[in-house]
């Protein structure tokens, strides 16, 4: 980092620390009305991080100086200790620096959302469907490892037992910064138990995720919408329901068409189906403003052709592959067990290095 942008982060930081003092003074004079004091809570503990390694990295600082001190005693035990010291502090002072970059970094307001999330079965035919249904099993492991709940919102099955298409609400603190990397085509190259001749197949799914928006976050005109319902039905005529309980909603000045079909009651599919209209639009207006960072956008879901791949998962070795990080890891039997942890790690690490990068440019 070049000294200038140094410097203007260290400028940043102290600003920050007198703004997180003053606040907390004002909080503990009592002497706020119940509003001011929510915005300033709020503020403070959007601070708390930064504030706090901001002061561990000044303390490290001071202890250092002590310790080259000591270094250029004449005892040789003294100045041993002071060189030991000063060189475990140094690899410290480092990797706290590193973290107050990242902590410094503009936040996703959407990161605490809840996430919408589409999977389709793409090129491939059946082996796609199958390879659909194998990533929202995926998925959903995960999301029972960190204790979200997963409601199915749509869903259409395929006579073996794979997904044409399938829509998830996953609800949980976090699901959006976890998952907003997953968007865009995921190749599959294994042998289909559709394949009589054990050949080697490649086929795709789409995956697209979205955080969930709520009724104050889009507003829509009711005289936009047309609204059908019908019976709802699962693979091979299964669940079939004797109602009209299923609900499409077609919003018409965007052409976007949603449906749920997943609970028994009518009111509650066609609010579901409100909310991820909701979102849709939102996901609309956000791509046609091109607002998201260029390494967001690059992520976003294609048509699903072989060659608009973000990540293949190849069965014979056992090994996924992230095409947009370089990221290859031999465990492809944990990950689809739903152990994303470590490549989710590496997307959110190659991200925040790009939103470093850019803030260096522009003087941090």
């Amino acid at each position: 980092m070049a000294a200038d942008a140094k410097d203007y982060m260290f400028d940043r930081l102290d600003t920050m620390e007198k703004r997180y003092n003053d606040l907390n003074a004002q909080l503990a004079t009592g002497k706020m009305t119940p509003q001011e004091s929510i915005a300033a809570s709020k503020e403070v503990s959007s601070m708390e991080e930064a504030v706090s390694l901001y002061r561990k990295y000044k303390k490290m600082k001071e202890d250092e100086v002590s310790a080259i001190e000591l270094s250029k005693d004449s005892d040789p035990d003294m100045k041993a200790l002071g060189q030991s010291e000063a060189e475990r502090l140094s690899g410290l002072i480092a990797t706290t620096r590193d973290q107050l970059q990242k902590a410094l970094l503009p936040k996703d307001a959407d990161d605490d959302r809840n996430v919408i999330m589409e999977i389709k079965g793409a090129v491939g035919g059946e082996e796609a469907c199958l390879f659909a249904a194998d990533l929202y099993r995926m998925y959903l492991k995960y999301a029972e490892s960190k204790k979200w709940k997963v409601e199915i919102l749509d869903q259409n099955e395929t006579p073996l037992g794979g997904f044409s298409n399938i829509t998830l609400l996953i609800k949980g603190k976090g699901a959006w910064s976890r998952l907003k990397f997953e968007s865009g085509a995921h190749r599959v190259q294994r042998v289909p138990v559709t394949e009589a001749s054990g050949r080697l197949h490649t086929s795709t799914a789409t995956v697209l995720v979205m955080p969930e928006q709520q009724d104050v976050d889009v507003q829509i005109n009711p005289a936009d919408l047309t609204i059908e319902t019908y019976r709802s039905s699962g693979a091979g005529g299964q669940n079939v329901n004797k109602t009209e309980s299923a609900v499409r909603i077609i919003h018409r000045p965007s052409g976007i068409v949603v449906t749920c079909q997943v609970e028994r009651s009518q009111m509650q599919n066609k609010e579901m189906a409100m909310n991820l209209l909701r979102t849709r639009l939102k996901a609309k207006m956000e791509e046609e403003k091109d607002a998201k960072m260029e390494a967001e956008r690059k992520l976003k879901v294609g048509t699903g052709e072989r060659s608009e791949k973000i990540r293949t998962y190849n069965f014979p070795q056992n090994r996924v592959t992230d095409h947009r990080i370089g990221f290859n890891v031999q465990k492809l039997d944990r990950i689809m067990n739903g152990d994303l942890d470590e490549l989710l790690d590496a997307l959110q690490d190659a991200h925040q290095k790009d939103l470093i990068l850019e803030q260096t440019k522009k003087g941090f």
